[in-house]
């Protein structure tokens, strides 16, 4: 089992900036990935960003790109995302998640979650 643990959501005004990290303890083996990604209400879960610790490939989608950034320290089995010029739009339950195999852009290739942290930006 793995245990992912989020930490650094919190409210802010529009074009503020916060911090997210996590941090994934338990499973002897590194992860392949891992992501971040966020639920706004009646919205589906959707991918934020990804990054693959062989090579360190990132991916963003569109509605990011160029505001936030991820990171991390694969060793350490720790990622962060960075989010600049927040947006209303941007507010949702923002999740952490570890991937084993499969596509890291991939929602479906995401085996283990967080419990999901707050991020709310006011206009």
């Amino acid at each position: 089992q793995v245990q992912l643990v989020e930490s650094g959501g919190g409210l802010v005004q529009a074009g503020g900036s916060l911090r997210l990290s996590c941090a994934a303890s338990g499973r002897a083996f590194s992860s392949y990935a891992m992501g971040w990604f966020r639920q706004a209400p009646g919205k589906e879960r959707d991918i934020v960003a990804a990054i693959s610790w062989s090579g360190g490939s990132t991916y963003y989608a569109d509605s990011v790109k160029g505001r936030f950034t991820i990171s991390g320290d694969n060793a350490k089995n720790t990622v962060y995302l960075q989010m600049n010029s927040l947006k209303p739009e941007d507010t949702a339950v923002y999740y952490c998640a570890a991937s084993y195999s499969g596509t890291y852009y991939s929602i479906g290739s995401y085996d283990y979650w967080g419990q999901g942290t707050q991020v709310t930006v006011s206009s």
